[in-house]
């Protein structure tokens, strides 16, 4: 059915809050997938042991894991080769979601870059946000209706202003997990192992809560984005 002559169109959705969280949250995964993947290649060219691997090989004296770390999971039996497709992969995450996870079906392609970081050593750790970033990422485009039903007015208001802060905080707790996972220092923590192995794992909650809580403030803003554009269409029609 044809739209009468006079009549605007329907306005194109577009959640600019959710696109700059889940581009900034793919430029971490990405760097994770690189710190993975180079660290892998420096065991040179040399076969795995297996399906499960440490990115980071043993006997590095600048580090306080001296037996190796970074867990990872590779179908590519080879340290050098898994590196290098671990690093690519970080490389076309990066990109991806500064440039193209807002276009149609962007985010089907970072789900498929996501899975190949994953099967080729980019890390075991981040599985979870893949999977979070990319079901966020499908709602760049979307009405969100459901979550403005879940989120009345005043709320929205308040959350929306807010998403920028959780999203610091999660990538300041996610470089800070990188750095500790890599060489076990951080300030103010002991050289110890077992302490410093806590701490890491103790990161891991602060981060997906953090990211999750910037998932839903920005939802929030773009709603209300959403809001005050109807709003000044409904005026344009009246007039």
């Amino acid at each position: 059915m044809n739209a009468n002559p006079g009549e605007l169109p329907p306005p194109r959705v577009f959640n600019a809050a959710t696109r700059t969280i889940v581009s900034t949250i793919g430029v971490f995964l990405g760097l994770s997938s690189i710190d993975h993947g180079v660290l892998e290649m420096m065991q040179g060219n040399h076969p795995t042991s297996g399906n499960l691997i440490k990115a980071q090989g043993p006997g590095h004296h600048w580090t306080i894991w001296t037996q190796g770390s970074e867990p990872a999971f590779t179908l590519v039996h080879n340290f050098l080769f898994t590196g290098a497709l671990a690093t690519l992969a970080g490389l076309l995450l990066i990109f991806w979601s500064l440039c193209f996870i807002h276009r149609r079906h962007g985010a089907t392609v970072f789900f498929l870059i996501s899975i190949a970081s994953f099967v080729v050593g980019g890390g075991m750790a981040q599985l979870l946000i893949f999977i979070l970033n990319w079901a966020v990422a499908t709602r760049i485009r979307a009405s969100l209706a459901a979550w403005h039903w879940l989120m009345p007015g005043p709320m929205c208001r308040v959350l929306g202003g807010l998403w920028r802060w959780p999203l610091v905080a999660g990538g300041l707790l996610f470089i800070a997990a990188l750095e500790i996972a890599l060489l076990g220092y951080f300030p103010g923590l002991p050289r110890d192992r077992e302490v410093v192995l806590r701490v890491l794992w103790q990161l891991a909650p602060g981060i997906i809560a953090a990211f999750l809580l910037a998932y839903l403030c920005g939802f929030a803003g773009d709603i209300e984005a959403q809001s005050r554009c109807s709003g000044c269409s409904a005026s344009c029609e009246s007039s």
